[in-house]
């Protein structure tokens, strides 16, 4: 793809986030995907291609009235809307469609028209994994941080310290869930969930959703909003098992999408203003950190303890919160790219001056995938 080449021209979350107990998933994706319209200053009519996971795209069409001839259902789980920023750009370049809708909805609080989700005893996750513990999240990413920890020496209260900055960035954000101070102390006090994770360094749960509009660069410049380019964009599966792990101390696929993203924005660390690292874990910006190479194997925790990622520092990270403080329901990919393109926009609350380039890396179901974005406001 062209650098570029197409550009997210409309961009915002559901009215409401936190608890929504009176609002399915459906509406959620609906309501979210309006406000994007609204701010991209088109309506359901002017759009041919639309992009959602976790509802069937088909209801979604129906319910907003469009008719698409291009779709994407990619479920990679959290980062399937970086993925699919990625497709429509590749879309729209072959001509294949003109202006993709991408829209995400979750009741993940309130399970209000909730998908429901079981392990599934008889595939090889329940017969290799679920027996020794393994069924969650918080269960699924513990075995090969802890290896992580062993191996780099790393202690307890380096890892509260994640939670204790992405709070600092909260404090300044409105749409924050949480916005208190929390320190090390809090953090390491809270409820054991899975060791080493206590509750202060586990995601929110939380009810939401987002969508965002992708067009050409020539239709772009007719749009009311300031573009936010493609510069660059990755995406890489791996696993969704932890036995078959390359390294149980990194992900492969957050690396090569990385690695791709970089290569295809053709920018070095240097250039980047501002950083959306998926957090539905604190140890997730650690692993972020090093497997898009802003820092070497193991360094991430002391880069993060001299406070380069905190507010004043000179790699803004996850500046809305991030899923520890700000939301998450279930996906939090979509509200990290949102966060992106309000800070290229100049709209954050918590705005970095000047932000030209934004990196906003996902990951998706555990260790399954990981997409990057790598966005701009200059073309």
């Amino acid at each position: 793809m062209r650098r570029c080449s197409t550009a997210i021209v409309g961009a915002a979350e559901t009215t409401r986030l936190g608890k929504i107990p009176d609002v399915s998933e459906l509406e959620l994706h609906c309501d979210a995907a309006l406000n994007a319209l609204e701010d991209a200053g088109l309506r359901p009519g002017d759009v041919d291609g639309l992009a959602a996971v976790g509802e069937y795209v088909g209801l979604i069409a129906a319910h907003l009235g469009i008719q698409p001839v291009w779709a994407d259902a990619t479920d990679v789980g959290g980062c399937s809307f970086l993925f699919m920023v990625r497709h429509a750009a590749a879309a729209i370049e072959a001509g294949l469609c003109h202006t993709v809708l991408i829209t995400h909805g979750e009741s993940g609080r309130s399970r209000i028209g909730a998908r429901n989700w079981h392990p599934e005893r008889d595939g090889l996750f329940g017969q290799f994994e679920l027996s020794y513990g393994m069924m969650d999240p918080t269960t699924m990413f513990t075995v090969p941080f802890l290896r992580y920890m062993k191996d780099h020496g790393v202690t307890e209260e380096q890892l509260a310290l994640v939670p204790v900055i992405q709070r600092e960035w909260a404090a300044r954000n409105p749409r924050a869930y949480v916005r208190e101070p929390i320190t090390v102390d809090d953090v390491l006090s809270s409820p054991m969930v899975a060791w080493p994770f206590r509750k202060l360094m586990c995601c929110l749960v939380t009810d939401g959703g987002g969508a965002v509009v992708v067009t050409s660069a020539e239709r772009a410049a007719d749009m009311p909003r300031r573009p936010v380019y493609l510069l660059g964009s990755g995406e890489a599966v791996e696993t969704l098992l932890i036995g078959p792990l390359a390294d149980l101390k990194s992900c492969r696929a957050f690396r090569v999408a990385g690695e791709t993203a970089f290569e295809q924005a053709g920018i070095r660390h240097d250039d980047v203003d501002h950083l959306m690292l998926y957090d539905a874990f604190a140890h997730l910006p650690i692993w972020g950190l090093e497997a898009l190479g802003f820092v070497g194997p193991g360094e991430a925790c002391d880069f993060i303890a001299e406070r380069h990622t905190a507010p004043g520092g000179r790699l803004p990270t996850n500046t809305n919160g991030g899923g520890l403080s700000y939301t998450h329901t279930g996906m939090y990919g979509m509200f990290a790219l949102q966060e992106s393109i309000r800070q290229l926009r100049g709209t954050a609350p918590a705005q970095v001056q000047g932000a030209r380039i934004s990196v906003c890396h996902g990951v998706g179901n555990i260790f399954e995938a990981g997409a990057t974005l790598v966005l701009t406001n200059e073309k």
